[in-house]
């Protein structure tokens, strides 16, 4: 089970900064430069210490992540809370949620967490069970977006799912049969499924989804990595509404 409350790398390091939730910052003791000049001016800014730290501890503290000689341990990650988001959207005309069906690699977490903040998302929602939370590797891999964009964590898609209806949402999913992504209506209020990277949306979600959504390929894999396929609908949406 990773450490939730440690951060690493320069992006996620400052993102976690600027959001003014760090609680104790280690820097390489042997590490020049800009970057270097730039955390210290920025902690001092946050009054928030630097322990001048060794490389050999730094890569104990972040399990030997690649830190580039910045971790910080920060405030536990708040998920964000479902109601709140829905009333925030309610006067919208046009809003995305992406539902993650019980994604397992956080590498892919972080990633499509750094597109959805990038493409204007309005929230990414996780299973609380048999799915990645927001872990180091997570944050590290968004490049700081985590601190950006909502993420709830539910107990239950299913019952998630007839809450968004309910506000409006039309349900989408990714499937190998299904409209082209490019002839997709994306107006109004959407909750895009993705599924988890082996077995896809699970059965009883997919009987939840008002339309499949598919990405043609012409080569001999016929499935992409789940962050790809995301971020390719996830700009699909972004262009239709600029």
């Amino acid at each position: 089970m990773e450490n939730t409350d440690i951060v690493y790398g320069l992006h996620a390091v400052t993102e976690s900064l600027n959001a003014g939730v760090v609680n104790k910052l280690y820097v390489e003791e042997k590490l020049r430069g800009k970057n270097v000049e730039k955390i210290k001016e920025l902690a001092r800014e946050k009054k928030v210490n630097i322990s001048w730290t060794p490389k050999t501890e730094l890569n104990k503290i972040s399990k030997n992540g690649v830190h580039q000689g910045f971790v910080a341990r920060v405030a536990e990650f708040s998920y964000a809370d479902l109601a709140t988001l829905l009333a925030k959207v309610a006067d919208k005309e046009a809003a995305t949620f992406l539902v993650l069906d019980e994604l397992t690699d956080p590498h892919n977490l972080g990633s499509i967490a750094r597109t959805a903040d990038a493409t204007g998302v309005d929230a990414i929602i996780i299973p609380k069970h048999r799915s990645v939370g927001i872990t180091p590797t997570a944050v590290k891999a968004s490049t700081g977006a985590l601190q950006h964009i909502p993420v709830v964590r539910v107990t239950n898609l299913s019952h998630t799912l007839n809450k968004l209806k309910e506000a409006g949402f039309w349900i989408f999913g990714t499937d190998m049969d299904g409209t082209i992504y490019s002839q997709w209506n994306t107006s109004g209020k959407i909750a895009l499924v993705i599924g988890n990277e082996g077995k896809g949306i699970g059965q009883n979600l997919k009987k939840q989804v008002d339309e499949m959504i598919t990405i043609p390929m012409v080569g001999h894999v016929q499935s992409l990595n789940a962050s790809v396929a995301a971020s390719v609908l996830m700009y699909e949406i972004f262009r239709n509404r600029m």
